[in-house]
Order: C-alpha cells, then structure tokens, then sequence
C-alpha cells in the first residue's frame, strides 16, 4: 500500500482523535505541555467569576434540602405501609 493510502486510513481510523490524524499525516507538532504556573493563573481567573452564594442563601438552601429529604421520607415510608397492608390483605385470602 502507497505512503499516501496509508495516511488516508490512518485520519480516517482516527477522526474522533484530532492530535493522532495530525501525526498520522505527518505533522509533528503533537500536544505540547502546558506550563504548571499558567494553569494555576487560569484556574484562579475562572474561579473570580464565579458567583458565590452567601451565607443565608446557604442556610436557607440547606434548610430546604433537609426539609425535602424529611418529606420524601414520609411519603415513602406512608406509601410502603399501603402497599405492606394491601398486598397483607390479598394474600390474607389465601388463609381462610
């Protein structure tokens, strides 16, 4: 197989892989490492433009959680004893 059919199958094989069909078609310029102290930079940067909740938003938001959690609780707790009695009940038929 020629030199050019055997890049062709190599960028098609690896389409979803875009720094291997760079390779594969003879580029050498493969991902580069990024410098440490950059990231760090960038990292810090997005983490300014974040909008931090408050305190109270945080109480409240937890309280509503708890509050949720608590309900849900109930509701299934209720809603296993119906179907407990009511499966009781048809099978109770069975017995007499």
């Amino acid at each position: 197989m020629g030199r050019v059919a055997e890049r062709s199958r190599a960028a098609f094989l690896f389409t979803s892989r875009p720094s291997l069909v760079k390779k594969a078609a003879g580029d050498d310029s493969g991902p580069t490492m990024a410098n440490p102290f950059k990231f760090l930079q960038e990292v810090r940067a997005e983490a300014d433009k974040v909008t931090w909740p408050t305190r109270r938003e945080t109480l409240i938001t937890t309280g509503l959680v708890a509050l949720m959690v608590v309900m849900a609780a109930l509701f299934f707790v209720a809603v296993d004893q119906v179907i407990r009695l009511s499966v009781g009940f048809i099978l109770s038929f069975g017995h007499q």
